[in-house]
């Protein structure tokens, strides 16, 4: 049980510093990079499947999977882009820290319940699977958004910019 607590600590401040993360970003132009980049670096993560502790079977791969999903469009339909200065920006959303607020009860809920019958380092890889999922198919939304309404400048530009002789 005291692994399960530390654990939700430690997820209370992982949702802290992203509120902050989330808050800085909005004031600087986002790129695809920025957008692309975090998933990657948690895919780093996964090495702890090497561990036969944190291994999963298929259903618990598929649960976590299916949940993630069904996470992150919360976080999908909270992230929205906006154009200011010919630049793309990561619009602030009032509902964004009450979903990740939400999230994290969830999170916690679910950890305290499912710990009574899945072992510790099954969850853990349940769950940080359900958090990759979760980012990969948000950073994947933002990409597809990104790119539609960075077209969409560039068309405007092309428009405003064109010369006929």
């Amino acid at each position: 049980m005291n692994l399960i607590l530390i654990s939700s600590v430690a997820a209370v401040f992982m949702m802290i510093v992203a509120t902050f993360i989330r808050l800085k970003a909005s004031a600087k132009p986002v790129s695809p990079r920025k957008i692309i980049l975090p998933p990657f670096f948690m895919s780093t993560g996964a090495l702890m499947y090497v561990v036969p502790m944190f291994r999963l079977n298929r259903l618990e791969i598929l649960e976590a999977i299916v949940v993630g999903l069904i996470f992150s469009i919360f976080l999908i339909k909270t992230s929205k882009f906006e154009v200011r200065d010919q630049q793309i920006y990561l619009k602030r959303s009032k509902a964004f820290v009450f979903i990740l607020i939400g999230l994290l009860v969830a999170r916690i809920a679910f950890k305290t319940y499912l710990s009574q019958t899945i072992s510790f380092g099954e969850l853990s890889g349940m769950f940080f699977l359900l958090a990759f999922s979760m980012i990969v198919s948000w950073r994947i939304a933002m990409y597809r958004s990104y790119k539609k309404l960075e077209a969409t400048l560039k068309d405007d530009y092309y428009d405003k910019n064109m010369k006929f002789t």
